[in-house]
């Protein structure tokens, strides 16, 4: 069984069992976070597709870790005016362990 699920902008298909890496959110590490934003759920050949949410449909996952990814290097610069600008950015992120999909 899998589903598809929306947190912090972006769309992940997720299982039971698998670790997801998202956008960060507030919880400490160990806590039960519901997702309750489900687009689809699905088993097998059977797909149920949300409009644009599946009602009573909810994603259970146990937060397993937080973190920060790799160094994004933002390189600008104009040829031949003296110009350059250099910055870097760290996005912080989530690590969840889906315990269960209830749909």
């Amino acid at each position: 069984m899998y589903a598809v699920v929306k947190t912090g902008g972006k769309q992940y298909r997720v299982s039971s069992g698998q670790k997801v890496l998202v956008e960060q959110l507030l919880a400490d590490v160990g806590a039960e976070v519901v997702l309750d934003q489900v687009l689809a759920v699905g088993e097998g050949e059977s797909v149920r597709l949300g409009k644009p949410l599946l009602a009573g449909a909810t994603v259970t996952a146990k937060v397993v870790a937080h973190g920060r990814g790799d160094k994004v290097h933002i390189f600008k610069m104009r040829r031949r005016k003296h110009y350059r600008k250099q910055q870097g950015h760290r996005q912080n992120y989530t690590e969840l362990e889906i315990t269960g999909i209830n749909g």
